[in-house]
């Protein structure tokens, strides 16, 4: 094995923290959607994608190092939000939450001299960056828009042409 059982152990709780983060953005993604805000509900919808990609590329880290892949309990995201810039500083909370997370692996890493998960990691780091930034950009919109101008906001990520998540009743094929 590559990684030591206490590597494999936080990377495992990554792998559910991961996941939790795509479940808490499906019910943001959700409440935006009953909120009239197609938008803003696609851009969460693909932020727990991404999440969910996260957790199965930490997972098959653990297998590829030949360690044991134990996802933890998740628990229910929160479903009970006020508004829309609520919903978002949730987010960038979140962001800021992983960003310390992966900063304690690399901080295991670099401490048991394990330089192939340092260097693993080192997308996540990045990506952390990416992650927080873009959440932090989009609650100043929201806010700047305020609750009564999120069309406003629908329209901003509407011009940045990122590609939509089909709807439940999207069979996904040409008419």
């Amino acid at each position: 094995m590559l990684i030591s059982k206490k590597m494999n152990d936080a990377l495992n709780t990554q792998v559910g923290n991961e996941f939790g983060a795509s479940l808490q953005y499906v019910s943001i993604g959700c409440y935006f959607g009953k909120e009239g805000l197609p938008e803003l509900s696609a851009h969460f919808m693909r932020q727990a994608d991404e999440e969910r990609m996260h957790a199965l590329k930490l997972a098959q880290y653990v297998v590829d190092a030949g360690g044991q892949v134990a996802i933890p309990a998740i628990p229910a995201p929160k479903s009970e939000l006020k508004s829309a810039e609520d919903a978002v500083k949730l987010s960038l909370e979140w962001e800021m939450t992983v960003t310390k997370q992966i900063n304690g692996l690399v901080d295991l890493a670099i401490a048991e001299s394990d330089h192939i998960s340092r260097n693993f990691l080192q997308w996540f780091v990045n990506e952390q960056l990416e992650e927080v930034s873009s959440m932090d950009q989009l609650l100043s919109i929201v806010r700047r828009a305020g609750e009564s101008g999120l069309l406003f906001v629908e329209d901003y990520l509407a011009r940045r042409g990122a590609p939509t998540v089909p709807s439940a009743g999207d069979g996904g094929g040409g008419e």
